[in-house]
């Protein structure tokens, strides 16, 4: 693990006071682009598929089905013709249009490891960007930050990117809480041709953005990136310990007991685990990244993936 992610998102940390003066630091963005472009670059070379890193919408080649093929994508004559199943693959279309629902909530000001989830969510926003405005495709934005979400329009190419990028770290921080189902909902608004929509969060919401959730997913394809970090897994054994709720300002002081370390980490358990089965069933891509690890190898890592699996081991 070359930890080189971790260090570009502690830098933006020490510059999140307001010391420097372009909003968050328009040198720590240039180096977050920067950091990415190197890293991530090579993952674009030979045949573009256009979606991160899913179909476009022009008909390609048939092929034999395997295991984890989208049934919908099924070529019933040639199915018929060779009696064995296949599905048809497509083509990028060259011109695609990537939505990103980015929650600034809160609860994102929270990090016990190398950066706070706020910084590692506009990381995930950088690489996103990265990976989907070659060939004119554009990107826009709608971001929650505790009030009603604010539209970003969708820009081409890499400057477009770049202003993008800049107003969501520059957005104002509110200790409220962002209505995740609102923040979603509003990506199927107004109705857009298919392409890729993103949900950057924690997903640490009521209820009620699961259906939105799935209502994008059935026109778009859909990645969840959820945003983590270990305290929010488990509990250290400190003894008392003082936690302050950043979206109401609510102050709790809890006996670091065994007891509850186990009820904690059981009940944040499950809570995951219900995320993750909530974004299954809106069928979603799910990448998860956490404040102590090195998001830039697990976007990798997740990108290779979802190659790996939507060509069969295959270049293409």
């Amino acid at each position: 693990m070359s930890g080189a992610g971790l260090s570009a998102l502690g830098r933006m940390r020490r510059d999140a006071g307001g010391a420097h003066p372009g909003g968050r630091g328009e040198f720590v963005l240039s180096k977050l682009q920067l950091l990415i472009n190197n890293k991530l670059d090579g993952l674009l070379h030979g045949d573009y598929l256009g979606l991160l890193p899913g179909p476009g919408s022009e008909p390609g080649e048939a092929r034999e089905y395997r295991p984890g093929d989208d049934v919908r994508r099924m070529d019933w004559p040639v199915t018929a013709r060779t009696t064995h199943p296949h599905v048809r693959t497509t083509i990028a279309d060259r011109e695609l249009e990537t939505w990103l629902a980015v929650d600034m909530s809160a609860s994102l000001d929270f990090g016990t490891a190398r950066c706070l989830k706020r910084d590692l969510a506009l990381a995930a926003v950088a690489a996103m960007a990265h990976l989907t405005v070659r060939g004119g495709n554009r990107i826009g934005a709608v971001v929650g930050a505790g009030e009603a979400p604010v539209r970003i329009p969708a820009m081409p190419g890499r400057k477009g990117a770049q202003v993008l990028l800049k107003r969501i770290a520059d957005a104002p921080r509110r200790p409220a809480r962002t209505d995740l189902a609102a923040l979603i909902d509003s990506l199927n608004r107004p109705p857009r041709r298919r392409g890729l929509a993103v949900v950057i969060s924690d997903f640490l919401a009521p209820e009620g953005w699961q259906r939105p959730l799935r209502k994008l997913g059935v026109r778009h394809d859909l990645l969840a990136v959820e945003i983590v970090d270990p305290r929010e897994l488990e509990l250290p054994d400190v003894g008392v310990l003082e936690l302050v709720d950043p979206e109401t300002g609510a102050v709790h002081e809890v006996q670091t007991t065994a007891s509850l370390r186990r009820r904690y980490a059981e009940a944040a358990a499950e809570q995951r685990a219900g995320i993750a089965a909530a974004l299954r069933r809106a069928g979603a891509g799910h990448l998860r990244l956490s404040t102590d690890s090195d998001w830039l190898l697990d976007i990798v890592r997740f990108v290779a993936a979802r190659r790996h699996a939507r060509t069969g081991g295959s270049t293409r």
